[in-house]
């Protein structure tokens, strides 16, 4: 009975001090590996479309707000 406890508890030590080694590896390689580039998408031209919009409508709240500001001025 005493032999199965001690085997337990020795492979639970041995892992873990292999996990924290293991981490660390995975860290550093993930550190020194450049980023993958971004890969093309069935969705990139809706997306580039809706990143457009977005632009647009931007462009128009400031005209409005400039449009607003210039009636505020001229006393309207």
């Amino acid at each position: 009975m005493v032999r199965p406890v001690l085997l337990l508890a020795a492979l639970l030590a041995l892992a873990a001090c292999g996990h924290k080694a293991a981490d660390a590896d995975a860290a550093k390689s993930a550190e020194a590996t450049p980023p993958t580039p971004k890969q093309k998408t069935v969705f990139d031209d809706q997306l580039k479309a809706l990143e457009k919009a977005k632009a647009v409508e931007k462009q128009m709240q400031a005209d409005k707000e400039k449009a607003d500001k210039a009636i505020e001025d001229a006393g309207g």
